[in-house]
Protein backbone atom coordinates (compact mmCIF):
# COMPACT_ATOMS: atom_id res chain seq x y z
CA UNK A 1 0.00 0.00 0.00
CA UNK A 2 1.62 3.31 -1.03
CA UNK A 3 1.11 6.35 1.19
CA UNK A 4 -2.34 8.64 1.92
CA UNK A 5 -3.69 9.89 -0.79
CA UNK A 6 -0.96 8.61 -3.60
CA UNK A 7 -2.98 4.70 -4.36
CA UNK A 8 -3.75 1.65 -3.02
CA UNK A 9 -3.90 -1.85 -4.79
CA UNK A 10 -5.67 -4.66 -3.55
CA UNK A 11 -6.10 -8.12 -4.28
CA UNK A 12 -9.81 -10.21 -4.60
CA UNK A 13 -8.67 -12.46 -1.31
CA UNK A 14 -8.04 -9.22 0.96
CA UNK A 15 -11.24 -7.49 -0.23
CA UNK A 16 -14.33 -8.99 2.51
CA UNK A 17 -16.91 -10.82 0.53
CA UNK A 18 -20.12 -10.79 1.91
CA UNK A 19 -21.21 -14.35 0.60
CA UNK A 20 -19.00 -16.02 2.93
CA UNK A 21 -22.45 -16.52 4.91
CA UNK A 22 -24.52 -17.74 2.09
CA UNK A 23 -22.53 -20.76 0.20
CA UNK A 24 -22.71 -21.76 -2.97
CA UNK A 25 -24.14 -18.36 -3.44
CA UNK A 26 -20.87 -17.20 -5.35
CA UNK A 27 -18.78 -14.33 -3.99
CA UNK A 28 -19.42 -10.21 -3.13
CA UNK A 29 -15.96 -8.77 -2.74
CA UNK A 30 -16.45 -5.53 -1.02
CA UNK A 31 -13.40 -2.99 -1.53
CA UNK A 32 -13.96 0.16 -0.48
CA UNK A 33 -12.85 -0.79 3.25
CA UNK A 34 -9.69 -2.40 1.81
CA UNK A 35 -8.94 -0.01 -0.82
CA UNK A 36 -9.35 3.19 2.03
CA UNK A 37 -11.76 4.74 -0.78
CA UNK A 38 -12.83 8.35 0.83
CA UNK A 39 -15.37 8.67 -2.20
CA UNK A 40 -16.40 5.75 -4.09
CA UNK A 41 -17.74 2.27 -3.10
CA UNK A 42 -16.66 -0.15 -5.19
CA UNK A 43 -18.04 -4.35 -5.45
CA UNK A 44 -16.94 -6.95 -7.34
CA UNK A 45 -19.92 -9.65 -8.10
CA UNK A 46 -19.75 -13.09 -9.51
CA UNK A 47 -22.89 -14.90 -9.51
CA UNK A 48 -23.19 -18.76 -10.65
CA UNK A 49 -26.32 -19.90 -12.57
CA UNK A 50 -29.32 -19.62 -10.79
CA UNK A 51 -28.59 -17.18 -8.18
CA UNK A 52 -29.20 -13.84 -7.13
CA UNK A 53 -32.48 -11.78 -5.67
CA UNK A 54 -35.03 -14.09 -7.33
CA UNK A 55 -37.51 -16.18 -4.37
CA UNK A 56 -36.47 -13.76 -2.21
CA UNK A 57 -35.60 -10.10 -1.01
CA UNK A 58 -34.76 -6.40 -2.80
CA UNK A 59 -33.71 -3.75 -1.73
CA UNK A 60 -33.45 0.40 -1.96
CA UNK A 61 -31.18 3.03 -0.76
CA UNK A 62 -31.96 6.45 0.80
CA UNK A 63 -29.36 8.41 -0.64
CA UNK A 64 -26.78 6.17 -2.82
CA UNK A 65 -27.18 5.62 -6.86
CA UNK A 66 -25.82 2.59 -8.12
CA UNK A 67 -24.19 1.53 -11.01
CA UNK A 68 -23.74 -2.48 -12.37
CA UNK A 69 -21.53 -2.84 -14.84
CA UNK A 70 -22.35 -6.57 -16.11
CA UNK A 71 -18.34 -8.29 -17.32
CA UNK A 72 -19.54 -11.29 -18.19
CA UNK A 73 -23.01 -13.51 -18.53
CA UNK A 74 -26.00 -12.47 -18.52
CA UNK A 75 -28.41 -11.44 -15.87
CA UNK A 76 -32.02 -9.98 -15.33
CA UNK A 77 -32.69 -7.13 -12.93
CA UNK A 78 -35.87 -6.25 -11.30
CA UNK A 79 -36.17 -2.32 -10.89
CA UNK A 80 -39.36 -1.56 -9.40
CA UNK A 81 -42.19 -3.21 -11.83
CA UNK A 82 -39.91 -3.92 -14.73
CA UNK A 83 -37.73 -6.37 -15.01
CA UNK A 84 -34.81 -5.98 -17.88
CA UNK A 85 -32.07 -8.72 -19.38
CA UNK A 86 -28.38 -7.49 -19.32
CA UNK A 87 -25.33 -9.33 -20.67
CA UNK A 88 -21.84 -8.01 -20.70
CA UNK A 89 -20.78 -4.50 -21.42
CA UNK A 90 -24.07 -3.34 -20.07
CA UNK A 91 -24.28 -0.90 -17.10
CA UNK A 92 -27.23 0.13 -15.17
CA UNK A 93 -27.83 2.90 -13.36
CA UNK A 94 -30.29 2.75 -10.63
CA UNK A 95 -31.53 5.53 -8.95
CA UNK A 96 -31.81 5.05 -4.97
CA UNK A 97 -35.53 5.24 -4.58
CA UNK A 98 -35.85 2.05 -6.93
CA UNK A 99 -36.34 -1.36 -5.24
CA UNK A 100 -33.67 -3.50 -7.42
CA UNK A 101 -32.39 -7.36 -7.20
CA UNK A 102 -30.26 -9.17 -9.70
CA UNK A 103 -30.56 -12.77 -10.97
CA UNK A 104 -28.41 -15.13 -13.24
CA UNK A 105 -31.00 -17.09 -15.07
CA UNK A 106 -27.52 -18.49 -16.69
CA UNK A 107 -26.23 -20.40 -18.92
CA UNK A 108 -23.49 -19.92 -17.35
CA UNK A 109 -21.68 -17.71 -14.22
CA UNK A 110 -22.18 -14.42 -14.31
CA UNK A 111 -19.77 -11.23 -13.01
CA UNK A 112 -20.38 -7.63 -12.32
CA UNK A 113 -19.10 -4.64 -10.68
CA UNK A 114 -21.11 -2.40 -8.82
CA UNK A 115 -19.99 1.42 -7.83
CA UNK A 116 -22.03 4.56 -6.10
CA UNK A 117 -20.83 7.17 -3.55
CA UNK A 118 -19.34 5.94 -0.36
CA UNK A 119 -21.64 6.64 2.57
CA UNK A 120 -20.57 6.58 6.03
CA UNK A 121 -23.25 3.66 7.64
CA UNK A 122 -24.07 1.29 4.03
CA UNK A 123 -26.49 -0.73 6.22
CA UNK A 124 -28.64 2.29 7.67
CA UNK A 125 -28.62 3.47 3.82
CA UNK A 126 -30.42 -0.10 2.88
CA UNK A 127 -34.04 -0.69 3.15
CA UNK A 128 -34.87 -4.59 2.57
CA UNK A 129 -37.79 -5.34 0.66
CA UNK A 130 -39.03 -8.87 1.49
CA UNK A 131 -40.88 -10.58 -0.76
CA UNK A 132 -40.01 -8.41 -4.07
CA UNK A 133 -39.49 -11.31 -6.55
CA UNK A 134 -41.39 -14.00 -6.39
CA UNK A 135 -40.17 -17.21 -8.38
CA UNK A 136 -42.58 -17.79 -11.00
Amino acid sequence: MAGVDTYTVVERDEAFDFMTEYPGYGEMRIFTESLDADQVAFTWRSMPQKTGGKGSYGHRHKTQEEVYFVISGSVQFKLDDDVIDAGPGTAVRVGPEVVRSVWNDGPGDAELVICSPKVDDPAADTVTVEDFWPVD
